[in-house]
């Protein structure tokens, strides 16, 4: 046989030995407006359970209404709050999602969604939903990885930066050994065309390595790697 459904007009009035909902206060469950509370066993353990099953506090923005405090908030004249079987749960501190698949789970079947205030409307029935769902929210990690870096070592801009670099430095080293021997004379002479010509060299190895690394970072771009 149920435990039978008790109606008190105050919450103070409610016996200690009578409250058996350990996460829950009778100040939690009783009407904003009046402080009257209608205890109904068969849905407080059905809170309670849904307590237990998400192990987190569930903080009650509204339980029992009584019919003046309902029609002072705008409630629907048939309001589960009314026969003590509804809550509002805010949902600061759950996933909605979570919490519905919860909620059906002990025993709820009505669901009002009411994202824009924050909070999940329960009830014992009948099965019905109403309102807009809550946005999923964000995971906290990428659904997919950005794509791999090109590896250093295989880069082609690298390595045509690196060739124009180091044939920069080779033509202007040329340069600087050109000026040394040129004013040596004597035996070395016969060398300074030579080197000249290799400056020549040097410099068109410059050209081609930056020309590389322009062409390899156009198509880089094409494919997507940057």
């Amino acid at each position: 046989m149920p435990d039978p459904i008790r109606t008190f007009r105050h919450f103070r009035d409610v016996p200690d030995g009578l409250w058996r909902w350990p996460n829950f206060s009778p100040a939690e469950i009783a009407c904003r407006g009046t402080g009257q509370l209608k205890l109904h066993p068969e849905a407080l353990d059905k809170l309670q359970a849904l307590r237990d099953r998400l192990g987190k506090p569930l903080i009650v923005r509204s339980a029992y209404r009584s019919p003046q405090h309902n029609r002072n908030v705008g409630g629907a004249p048939r309001s589960k709050h009314m026969d003590g079987t509804a809550f509002d749960i805010a949902m600061s501190n759950h996933d909605p999602v979570a919490f519905e698949a919860a909620a059906r789970e002990v025993g709820f079947f009505g669901f009002g969604f009411y994202p824009r205030s924050g909070f999940i409307h329960v009830d014992l029935g009948p099965a019905r939903t109403w309102g807009e769902r809550f946005p999923v929210r964000a995971v906290p990690f990428a659904a997919e990885a950005p794509p791999a870096r090109e590896v250093l070592a295989d880069s082609r801009t690298l390595r045509g930066t690196g060739a124009a670099g180091v044939a920069t430095v080779g033509a202007a080293g040329v340069e600087v050994a050109q000026e040394v021997l040129a004013e040596a004379q004597g035996a070395v002479l016969p060398l300074v065309p030579y080197l000249d010509t290799l400056r020549w060299l040097f410099i068109a190895l410059a050209l081609g390595g930056i020309a590389v690394a322009v062409w390899a970072r156009l198509d880089d771009w094409k494919k997507g790697l940057r």
